[in-house]
C-alpha cells in the first residue's frame, strides 16, 4: 500500500520512484536474462507461425520475453522500460531513473508529470479486452506460474472456449487449478521448455 497505489504516489512520489528506480536498475545488470522458459516460450512462438494465432500474456514488469525473442508480447500489469505522462497518457521508452523533478521529453511539457507504466493496485489491468477476445476463441490455454488469486488475471482461464485444453504448469498448488484440464508440476525453467517440445513431438518417453 505504500509502494504500489495511486495513493501511495500522490503522497510520497519520491518513495515510489525509488522503489521501481531500484527494480528498473535491476533489470538492466548484465546478469539478469531470461529464463530457459523464457527462451522455450520465443521459439513455440516461431514455431507456431503460419499454424495459427499466438499470444503471450504476462503480469510481469520485466522485459525478459522480449529479450529472449518473443515479438508478441501483452503485459497486463505495465512495463518497468517504460513511463507515462500522468497529463496525456503517452508512454515513453525509459531506461533511466524518473523522479518528481524528471524532465518532460516533450518540450514544453512541464518537469515531474511522469510515473511509472506500471499498474497499481486498485488501477485496471492493461490490454485486458484484447486478452479477453483472444481467450475466448483459444483452442490452448496455459498458465505458468500463478498463484491463482490475483484478479481479474486469475479468471482468464475460466473464459476460455469448453473444447480448449487448458494447461496449469506450476511449481506449488494454485487457488484456480480446478479449472484446468490438466496441471504439470516443477519449477518453469525445467517443465515449460518439455512441455514446449510435447506440442511438436509428442510427450518424452
Amino acid at each position: 500500500m505504500d509502494l504500489a497505489t495511486p495513493e501511495a504516489f500522490a503522497r510520497n512520489p519520491g518513495l515510489v520512484h525509488d522503489f521501481y528506480n531500484f527494480r528498473r536498475r535491476m533489470l538492466q545488470d548484465p546478469n539478469i536474462r531470461p529464463n530457459a522458459a523464457h527462451e522455450a516460450l520465443a521459439q513455440l512462438e516461431a514455431r507456431w507461425h503460419g499454424r495459427g494465432s499466438f499470444t503471450l500474456v504476462t503480469q510481469n514488469v520485466d522485459n525478459l520475453h522480449e529479450r529472449a525473442g518473443s515479438s508478441r508480447v501483452i503485459h497486463l500489469h505495465g512495463e518497468l522500460v517504460k513511463a507515462r505522462c500522468r497529463d496525456s497518457g503517452k508512454v515513453y521508452e525509459w531506461t533511466g531513473d524518473l523522479s518528481a523533478e524528471t524532465a518532460h521529453p516533450e518540450p514544453g511539457k512541464p518537469a515531474g508529470r511522469l510515473r511509472p507504466h506500471i499498474v497499481w493496485f486498485g488501477e485496471i489491468p492493461m490490454h485486458l479486452e484484447i486478452v479477453q477476445e483472444a481467450v475466448s476463441q483459444c483452442d490452448l490455454f496455459v498458465t505458468v506460474g500463478s498463484s491463482g488469486v490475483v484478479w481479474p488475471a486469475a479468471g482468464l482461464v475460466q473464459m476460455a472456449p469448453s473444447h480448449s485444453r487448458r494447461v496449469l504448469i506450476n511449481l506449488e498448488p494454485s487457488a484456480n487449478e480446478h479449472f484446468f484440464d490438466e496441471t504439470v508440476d516443477g519449477p518453469a525453467a525445467v517443465t515449460v521448455p518439455v512441455f514446449c517440445q510435447s506440442l511438436w513431438f509428442g510427450p518424452p518417453n
